[in-house]
C-alpha cells in the first residue's frame, strides 16, 4: 500500500469503524487510482506543445503567417539524398520564427533529416551569420507523410519586416518534392548525393538553382504587436506574374515587387505600431474560383479557390483578412457570371465563419475577353461593388479594376502598366494595385 493509500485507509478507519476496515481498505484503493489518473490528465493537458499558446498578445495568439508559397505540384526531377535552400522574404519579422513543410502531392512519405533557418542578403546562397538548427517535434529528422504536412518546432531567430530567410532542408533517399512553380527568385539546391549542406555559410555546396519553391510553404513570426495576417488569394496576378517586369528587356528577379510586397512595404512604414499586420501571399498561377468551368487546365484542376481554402488559407496563423482576387481565368475557362458569383458565395461564407473578413477586386480587364465575357465581367463587377461589400456578403472591394483599366479603350490594360500580354501588371502596374488598397479599410480586421 502507497504512503498516499495509508492515509487515507487511516482517515475512514476512523470515519466508518474498525469492523468495516476491509471497506475503508478498498475505498482508499480507488480514490487513490482516481486522483492518480487525474493527476495524469492534468499533466497530459498542460504538456502540450508551448508554441500552441505561446505569449497571447494584442493580437490574440502571437505567431502569424508571414511568408507563403502555395504548392500547386510535383517537381520535375526528383531528388536523392542532396539539400535546398529556399529565400523568403518576410513580410513581418518577430523573435522566432517556425516554418511549414509540406508533401500535399506526394504519393509516398517524405523524409527531412536536417533542417536549418538563417539570415540572407537574398542575392545567393550564403547565409549571414551560422543557421539555426529546427526541430520537429524536438527532433531534427521529421517524416512527411504522402498528402500531409508538418510544421516545425519554434526556432530562435530574431527578424525584421522586408528580411530575406534562408530555409534549408536535407532530404534522404529519392523523393519527388511539392513546390510552388513561381518563386519570381532564384532558389538553390546541392547535386544528387551531396547529402546535408543545410549547416553550411558558404553557398559554394549549392550549385543547382531553381525558380520554384520546394516543400517549405510558409513561414511564422512570433510577434505579440502584431494585429492579424493578411492573405492574397487568388491566380497568377497575386502570384506576382509581371512583377519582375520593368520595361522592354528589362527584368528584376528577386526583388519581391509584387503587389503584395509592395502592400506589406506600405503596411509597415503608414500604419501606427499598433495596427500592423503581416501579408501572405497564396496566389497560384492559372487558377480559378469556381470548381465549374469546363476549360480548367489539367494542371490546375482541383485548385480552384473553394478545394485549397483550407489548405491554403484557413490553416495559416493569426488570418484576420483575406485579399480576393478571383475570376479572370473563369469567364475564358467557361464560366459565366452566375457560377463565379455562386463560388465568391460559397468561399466568402466559409472565410467569415472562421471570423476572417473578405475584401474582393471586381475581375480586371483583358482584351482577350468575348463580349459576352465582358458582360459576365460586368456583372460580377456589380455584385462586388454593391453596397461596397458585395451585397453583404464580403467586407470591401478593392478597385483594381479602376487602376488597370485603359481609359481610352476600357476592356484593354492601361498601357503603362501592361506587361504586354493584356493581362498582367508590370512593376509600375504592381506598385499602382498596392497604393489604391485603403488601409484604414484592412486595419478594421485587426484582432482586438
Amino acid at each position: 500500500m502507497s504512503e498516499r493509500q495509508a492515509l487515507m485507509h487511516r482517515l475512514l478507519a476512523r470515519v466508518l469503524g474498525p469492523k468495516r476496515a476491509p471497506l475503508a481498505r478498498g475505498v482508499a484503493a480507488a480514490l487513490a487510482l482516481t486522483l492518480a489518473s487525474c493527476a495524469l490528465t492534468a499533466s497530459a493537458t498542460t504538456a502540450a506543445p508551448a508554441d500552441a499558446e505561446a505569449g497571447r498578445g494584442p493580437g490574440g495568439n502571437a505567431w502569424f503567417t508571414s511568408w507563403a508559397a502555395s504548392q500547386q505540384s510535383l517537381a520535375p526531377t526528383p531528388l536523392r539524398d542532396q539539400s535546398m535552400r529556399m529565400i523568403t522574404h518576410l513580410s513581418q519579422g518577430g523573435d522566432a520564427l517556425r516554418m511549414r513543410v509540406q508533401n500535399t502531392f506526394g504519393e509516398t512519405p517524405l523524409t527531412v533529416d536536417a533542417a536549418t533557418v538563417a539570415h540572407s542578403t537574398g542575392k545567393d546562397a550564403a547565409t549571414e551569420g551560422r543557421p539555426r538548427t529546427v526541430t520537429f517535434d524536438g527532433r531534427r529528422e521529421v517524416v512527411v507523410p504522402a498528402g500531409g504536412e508538418v510544421w516545425s518546432d519554434t526556432a530562435v531567430l530574431r527578424t525584421a519586416a522586408q528580411d530575406d530567410i534562408a530555409v534549408s532542408l536535407s532530404v534522404s533517399g529519392t523523393v519527388t518534392p511539392g513546390r510552388h512553380n513561381s518563386a519570381f527568385r532564384t532558389n538553390y539546391l546541392t547535386p544528387s548525393g551531396s547529402g546535408d549542406h543545410t549547416a553550411d555559410t558558404a553557398g559554394t555546396a549549392f550549385t543547382e538553382t531553381t525558380g520554384s519553391t520546394y516543400l517549405v510553404s510558409a513561414v511564422d513570426v512570433r510577434n505579440r504587436r502584431l494585429r492579424g495576417s493578411l492573405v492574397a488569394y487568388g491566380s497568377s496576378v497575386v502570384d506576382g506574374t509581371g512583377s519582375t517586369d520593368c520595361g522592354q528587356d528589362c527584368t528584376r528577379p528577386g526583388a519581391d515587387l509584387r503587389w503584395t510586397d509592395d502592400l506589406a512595404r506600405r503596411i509597415t512604414s503608414e500604419l501606427p505600431r499598433t495596427r500592423q499586420f503581416a501579408v501572405a501571399n497564396a496566389g497560384i498561377g492559372g487558377t480559378t474560383s469556381a470548381a465549374t468551368c469546363p476549360g480548367i487546365g489539367d494542371s490546375v484542376r482541383g485548385l480552384d479557390a473553394s478545394a485549397r481554402l483550407e489548405r491554403d488559407v484557413l490553416s495559416l496563423h493569426g488570418v484576420t483578412g483575406v485579399l480576393y482576387y478571383y475570376g479572370t481565368n473563369d469567364l475564358p475557362a467557361g464560366c459565366d457570371a452566375a457560377q463565379v458569383e455562386a463560388s465568391y458565395r460559397e468561399v466568402f461564407q466559409r472565410l467569415r465563419a472562421a471570423g476572417i473578413k473578405v475584401y474582393v477586386t471586381p475581375i480586371t480587364p483583358r482584351p482577350g475577353y468575348t463580349d459576352q465575357h465582358n458582360r459576365d465581367r460586368h456583372a460580377v463587377g456589380t455584385f462586388v461593388s454593391k453596397w461596397n461589400s458585395c451585397g453583404g456578403t464580403c467586407d470591401g472591394v478593392l478597385p483594381f479594376d479602376q487602376v488597370l483599366e485603359d481609359p481610352v479603350r476600357p476592356n484593354s490594360i492601361y498601357p503603362p502598366y501592361d506587361t504586354g500580354d493584356g493581362v498582367h501588371a508590370n512593376i509600375a502596374g504592381q506598385q499602382a494595385l498596392a497604393d489604391i488598397i485603403s488601409l484604414p479599410m484592412l486595419a478594421a480586421s485587426a484582432r482586438r
